[in-house]
């Protein structure tokens, strides 16, 4: 079954420094039909423009993972971390038992285009830490690269819970497939471009729910990348 969630219904903020859309609850945005899927509990599709960003704040008990698209964002935290990422990296921080940081575009001319997504951990009080690494993504093309998972294996980055999130770039006329277990559910988000699945047109911004599904078959047109959320 695939539910779609439009990407036009999604709760939106745009302030002088930051466009962004919120596929779940998040902040003064609240739909109780929308406050995420199994672990998953936030994506939000930022854009903020050069030189803004985030002050220090702080979070707890939660998987914050950041995938760039477009531009350079940097980080600090009060694990004295200090990094820029890019396209074609991934930035997992365990926020645990309380970390503060900071989220600014590292440009002073060009605007960064990020996705933020939060997963339920599963436990709480966990030691914070933080991690980035290179997704692969380039020079793999049009498969699904296991980007974060649990056990970090094939080069993925650690989150605390049950969840194996895949990044995929699908060249224009190409179809890629993917084999799920239908006793656990997806989501998919269309991060750039347009694609079809199983005869479904889904836009930039769209999300699907996925349940009791063994094959997911997904061509683009003209190139797209996405992001597939394997949950308990």
């Amino acid at each position: 079954m695939l539910t779609l969630r439009k990407r036009e219904e999604r709760g939106h903020v745009k302030l002088s420094w930051l466009d962004t859309y919120h596929s779940f609850s998040f902040g003064e945005y609240y739909d109780p039909r929308y406050m995420g899927f199994r672990a998953l509990r936030v994506i939000n599709d930022d854009r903020i423009s050069p030189s803004a960003g985030f002050p220090t704040h702080g979070h707890r008990d939660m998987e914050i993972v950041t995938y760039v698209l477009e531009g350079i964002l940097e980080h600090k935290d009060s694990l004295g971390t200090g990094s820029v990422i890019r396209p074609g990296e991934i930035q997992r921080m365990t926020a645990g038992t309380g970390i503060w940081h900071s989220e600014y575009n590292h440009s002073a001319d060009e605007e960064v285009h990020l996705l933020q997504i939060w997963i339920l951990p599963e436990q709480e009080n966990l030691e914070p830490s933080y991690e980035q690494k290179a997704t692969g993504l380039t020079e793999h093309p049009n498969e699904f690269c296991l980007v974060a998972s649990r056990d970090g294996r094939q080069g993925s980055v650690i989150v605390y819970q049950d969840v194996n999130l895949y990044a995929g770039l699908i060249e224009p006329g190409r179809t890629v497939h993917r084999h799920l277990d239908e006793k656990r559910y997806g989501w998919l988000q269309i991060a750039r471009g347009d694609v079809t699945l199983d005869g479904l047109f889904l836009r930039e911004g769209d999300g699907v729910a996925i349940a009791r599904e063994s094959e997911l078959n997904l061509f683009s047109e003209e190139g797209a990348e996405v992001l597939l959320f394997d949950l308990a």
